[in-house]
This record gives C-alpha cells, structure tokens and sequence, in this order.
C-alpha cells in the first residue's frame, strides 16, 4: 500500500497553514498560538514567503523567524489585524543566528541583515507592501507600537 502524503491543513477559506518549518527551509516558525495554529496564509502571502525563502536561503544560512499570520478561517486571536492572510509578522536577525526574539534595540540584533530581508520582501512582493517596524534606520519602514521585537509585512 503506497504511503499518504501529507498535505498541509487547509481551513475553510482555502487558504493552507505555513508548512511548519521543514528542515532545510531558510525561515522558523513562531507564534501564538502555536503549532502553525495563526498560521494559515492566502494564496499571496504563501507564495511571497516561499520566494523570500528561497532567495534569503541563497545569501545567509541563518533562517528568519515567521510568527503571525491568520488564524484558521479569519477569526479574532487578539489581533486587531492578522484576519485576512495577508499580514505576516517577521523577526529581525540576530547576529548570534539563535531563533529567539531580538529587539531592535539589543546588541545581538543584526541590522544590514534585517534591512536586506525587509528589502528582499519588497523585491518579491507582486503588489505593493506596507512594513511596520520601529527601527527607523530601514527605509521605507513605519514606527507602529509593539514592533520593536518584529516587523509586519502586510499587503
């Protein structure tokens, strides 16, 4: 009998759950709630992550952390956003490459690494993005309260 493969778990919307971190993908997961539970991404958004991946696999061995996207089928999970699959949280990278939150603000944090994932964001991207994040050495980036520790990408 020929093994099942496993496809990711898809709500109601169509919109499929970030795979969770595969082992040679160049990104982590993280968030709340876990196990890929605010994770379910729209068709857009799913494929922006999977190009920024690849092209970030290219250039840096260390992998970026993929938080929030979108709880199953749309629902509130504390976010005022985070409901159409279109908005991803991100976080900066360290220059130690654990996968640990870093703040903007931290001496771990890696800044010309960070600016060229947010820029390879922009690169990728098929429309036009908005990126909230309070350092505000990054072009084309906007302070928003309570992203010192990650940046938000959203179409």
């Amino acid at each position: 009998m020929p093994h099942a493969i496993p496809v990711q778990p898809k709500d109601s919307r169509g919109y499929f759950m970030l795979p969770q971190a595969p082992e040679d993908a160049g990104y982590y997961v993280y968030g709340t709630p876990g196990k890929g539970e605010a994770q379910y991404a729209h068709p857009a958004m799913i494929t922006l992550l999977f190009m920024v991946e690849r092209e970030w696999a290219l250039i840096d061995k260390r992998k970026f952390g993929v938080g929030n996207i979108s709880i199953a089928d749309g629902g509130d999970f504390g976010h005022k956003s985070h409901r159409k699959g279109l908005e991803v949280d991100v976080r900066p990278l360290r220059k130690d490459g654990l996968q640990l939150p870093v703040s903007y603000l931290s001496h771990d944090y890696d800044l010309d690494a960070t600016e060229v994932l947010i820029q390879l964001f922009r690169t990728c991207a098929a429309y036009p993005l908005v990126v909230f994040f309070n350092d505000r050495r990054i072009p084309g980036t906007a302070p928003l309260a309570g992203h010192d520790n990650h940046f938000h990408v959203q179409f």
